[in-house]
């Protein structure tokens, strides 16, 4: 049977759709992590910023108190990157991904404790934590820099308040994920892959199994059976790809209009397993991503795709460089969105 075919500017709405990018809602904050897969959250105040971009009326406390609670979670999962998700999603994609994070450690030599020294000092440290939280300090102090920076990858850690949040932005204060949010139900790692991918898929569809795989962090082999468990919807990209998507997610119209919104360093709309769907076109994506900038720029989007950057100056002033001309509708709604966005900081 011949499958849709669709076309980039298919992609590009489907994915601004089911990240919150089409429209704002008053979705609650963990179901809105669940809608969008999970919220890239390396650099702390990209967290607030990027649900103030896909939430109606929220405000900094809301996110801050969330996390207090428990009911959002900052830990080191998919990519062995810091993400942010819903309470309910932390144990699968943390079960998941542990195996891929245990191979990207391995594969770093510079990361490598000498034999024999890693279980033990994983045992100190997860003695220390069940009485309560420790500073990364704390734990360098305990079991050294070089088995620190191996604790996220062989233990399951959060990052927990007041470190990772608006008014304290380095993520550097470490809990137990058993001790924080209570010891997991009983989950098979395959089950736990399968809800991993239904997550990349519910936020960045349709995709093709390389880029479910690396949003995953893991090897096109390493979801397969998940994605075989699972009833698909299939497409047929421009180039012949196949596409996979779940059932019943948006696909709007490739004309829907897409209002202009302000994105943060490290959305990851912009990184390479959603690329297909060209929010940030390939000829701009080194001015964005490249070894002379590992941090990442803010962005904006004007008609769904990456029309420039913008920055915060003193005062909480906002500056935008667009890289080109805008139409005089579209400068409009930026500047619209740039005073929205001074407010909210003020």
């Amino acid at each position: 049977m011949s499958r849709r075919v669709l076309s980039a500017r298919d992609l590009n709405r489907a994915v601004l759709a089911r990240q919150g990018l089409l429209e704002r809602t008053r979705t609650p904050l963990p179901r809105m992590l669940e809608r969008m897969g999970a919220l890239q959250a390396q650099y702390a105040p990209a967290m607030y910023l990027g649900l103030w971009s896909r939430l109606d009326g929220f405000e900094r406390p809301a996110l801050t108190r969330a996390l207090s609670r428990g009911t959002v979670v900052q830990a080191t999962l998919m990519r062995s990157t810091i993400h942010l998700v819903s309470r309910a999603d932390y144990w699968p994609l943390a079960i998941a991904t542990a195996p891929a994070r245990h191979r990207h450690y391995e594969r770093v030599p510079a990361l490598a404790l000498p034999d024999g020294e890693l279980e033990p000092a994983m045992a100190a440290l997860s003695a220390a934590l069940e009485s309560g939280p420790l500073s990364r300090r704390e734990v360098e102090a305990l079991i050294g820099k070089l088995a620190a920076r191996a604790a996220n990858t062989f233990l399951h850690l959060v990052r927990t308040p007041p470190s990772g949040t608006w008014e304290h932005r380095a993520a550097d204060r470490w809990a137990l994920a058993s001790a924080w949010l209570g010891e997991p139900q009983s989950i098979a790692t395959a089950d736990a892959v399968v809800a991993l991918v239904r997550r990349y898929l519910t936020g960045f569809g349709p995709a093709t199994r390389q880029e479910v795989a690396n949003w995953c962090g893991m090897r096109v082999g390493d979801v397969t059976a998940a994605l075989d468990a699972l009833e698909l919807r299939r497409f047929e990209a421009e180039d012949g790809a196949e596409l996979l998507d779940l059932p019943r997610l948006p696909l709007p119209d490739a004309a829907t209009p897409v209002p202009v919104r302000l994105l943060p360093t490290w959305d990851a709309t912009l990184l390479t397993h959603a690329r297909r769907a060209g929010i940030l076109r390939e000829e701009h994506r080194e001015r964005i991503f490249s070894s002379r900038n590992p941090h990442s720029h803010p962005t904006f989007l004007v008609d769904g795709t990456v029309a420039g950057t913008w920055r915060i100056g003193d005062g909480g002033r906002v500056t935008v460089d667009a890289w080109s001309p805008l139409d005089p509708a579209a400068q409009r709604e930026l500047e619209r969105e740039v005073a929205a966005l001074e407010r909210w900081l003020g």
